[in-house]
């Protein structure tokens, strides 16, 4: 694609320059001439010449100029001609290629066009024909996961991310910071919340485990249309953000699997302090202490179940009551009520959102 882009232009040259114009590759070899018969031929000791001169420099009657395209891969633009007229000639031809390599590499590049779908930077009228452009698979399941370094060493979790997902026509990898990758992957129609969960453990684990890179993964919901990217990036994002708000230990935090959290997420602070106003007595949520908090959280996780509770926390029976007691006389909420349990449940969720202040998006 690259040779036929720089023909295309060289060709152009010349009448302008009434010369031989063209390009090698790397090796020496001419990828493209205006002299039809040069191309495939190879430049004997180009490659010496070019380790030696740097990036302009002159060989068998030839100036040279190097220029590097957005893949790395190395060219020089070359002009028949030793004088300083060839030499400037050479200078413009790579400049002129090295931009136009660059615009059709992004032009013509799934991964940047998936970034840009991502990130919104696209508009919806303009997707779907950009991706019959590029001969994209539109209409396939996908999810988006949003890798974020905590901590680690000088590793790219970028280049750990792609080695892991090889296959650049169905998965894309980019970076959007310096410590968040994304990763947008086709998945089947029969792959639960519970398999990308699975997945997102075994990034985690590849990046802790072999690399002593410490990470969290927010997941977006499952889409189908190529437009829903955005959406799901912006699922991942929350999903991240209210993880780091409700759920510190967690590693991997699924929109999906929110619940709760998820809607004390998006209200408004205002909202939330009138709330704690209006349920609880003034400053009851604050008298209680540690062990009281604990108690609370066990009995949550337990069902509401008195018996299985007071188990869990090797304490009898009575003491547990007792402890309940007393949480309903500092704050006129029964726990063993469901709907008291809720209300104080909500409560304790709000508080943690206020005391955090996370960032909205």
């Amino acid at each position: 694609m690259a040779n036929r882009v720089f023909q295309n232009v060289v060709y152009q040259m010349k009448d302008a320059i009434d010369r031989a114009v063209g390009v090698v590759d790397e090796a020496g070899t001419v990828i493209s001439c205006s002299e039809l018969d040069q191309i495939g031929q190879t430049r004997q000791g180009f490659v010496s010449a070019r380790a030696a001169g740097g990036d302009a420099f002159v060989r068998d009657g030839y100036a040279y100029h190097q220029f590097t395209s957005a893949k790395h891969n190395d060219y020089a633009a070359f002009v028949e001609g030793t004088d300083t007229t060839a030499a400037q000639f050479a200078a413009l031809l790579s400049i002129s290629l090295q931009s136009i390599k660059q615009y059709h590499d992004e032009k013509f590049d799934k991964t940047n066009f998936i970034k840009n779908v991502v990130l919104d930077n696209i508009l919806p009228g303009d997707i779907y024909a950009k991706a019959r452009e590029l001969h994209f698979v539109s209409d396939v399941q996908r999810v988006v996961l949003l890798i974020r370094v905590v901590s680690g060493n000088d590793i790219s979790a970028y280049d750990i991310v792609s080695g892991l997902f090889p296959d650049k026509q169905k998965d894309f990898v980019f970076n959007i910071s310096e410590s968040d990758t994304v990763l947008v992957k086709e998945i089947r129609p029969d792959n639960s919340t519970r398999d990308m969960e699975k997945l997102a453990a075994s990034i985690v684990d590849t990046l802790s485990g072999e690399h002593y890179i410490k990470a969290v993964v927010g997941i977006g919901t499952p889409i189908d249309n190529l437009k829903d990217l955005a959406a799901s990036f912006k699922e991942a994002q929350i999903a991240m953000e209210v993880g780091k708000v409700f759920d510190t230990e967690r590693q991997v935090v699924s929109y999906d699997h929110l619940g709760i959290a998820r809607l004390v997420y998006q209200l408004p602070t205002t909202l939330c302090d009138a709330f704690l106003r209006e349920v609880f007595k003034q400053d009851s949520i604050d008298s209680l202490d540690s062990e009281t908090l604990f108690t609370i959280q066990r009995f949550f996780e337990n069902n509401l179940n008195v018996s299985e509770t007071s188990r869990g926390l090797f304490v009898h029976r009575n003491t547990l009551v007792y402890r309940l007691e007393k949480i309903k006389k500092l704050t006129g909420l029964d726990l063993r009520k469901f709907d008291d349990a809720i209300v104080f449940k909500v409560a304790l969720m709000v508080k943690k959102y206020l005391a955090a202040n996370p960032a909205k998006y």
